[in-house]
């Protein structure tokens, strides 16, 4: 288990693409995914009573982000996006499975409590919405929809 900051862990392979096949792309997400996994962040809870205070650290699971894999293999999120527009297939069918590993660990530990259920929505652009009906709006529809009945 590194201990090393992941943004000094970088993965680059090949010499002008950042990488060279669909597998090396896979393979630095699996390496972003482990590292996450195995470096916790560490929540400290301070307690004190009126002898003595202590400290307790929790581990707590690190959520996956695009941000932190961008880091963590060197690019930026237009390095991505001007990928995707020339990446064949194989590549994208990567690209695609990567970003749905990360939304889905980051929904499930929203969902589950171990994220902040509002940044993770915010993060993966979901929104409450409400309804608002407009009753005098309602109320003239109903009015012409009598009146064209009635003609």
């Amino acid at each position: 288990m590194s201990k090393e900051p992941f943004w000094k862990l970088r993965s680059k392979h090949g010499r002008d693409k950042l990488f060279a096949s669909p597998e090396l792309l896979w393979e630095s997400a699996c390496d972003y995914f482990k590292w996450c996994d195995e470096n916790p962040w560490v929540k400290t809870k301070s307690t004190s009573t009126s002898k003595d205070e202590s400290h307790e650290e929790t581990p707590t699971q690190r959520p996956y982000s695009k941000m932190g894999w961008f880091v963590y293999i060197g690019c930026s999120e237009t390095w991505l996006t001007n990928f995707k527009k020339i990446a064949d297939v194989d590549f994208l069918r990567v690209i695609e499975q990567i970003e749905t590993i990360i939304a889905k660990q980051q929904w499930e530990g929203a969902s589950v409590g171990a994220f902040n259920a509002n940044i993770i929505a915010r993060t993966l652009g979901l929104k409450e919405q409400t309804e608002s009906t407009n009753t005098t709006t309602n109320i003239n529809i109903k009015r012409k929809a009598i009146e064209f009945v009635e003609k």
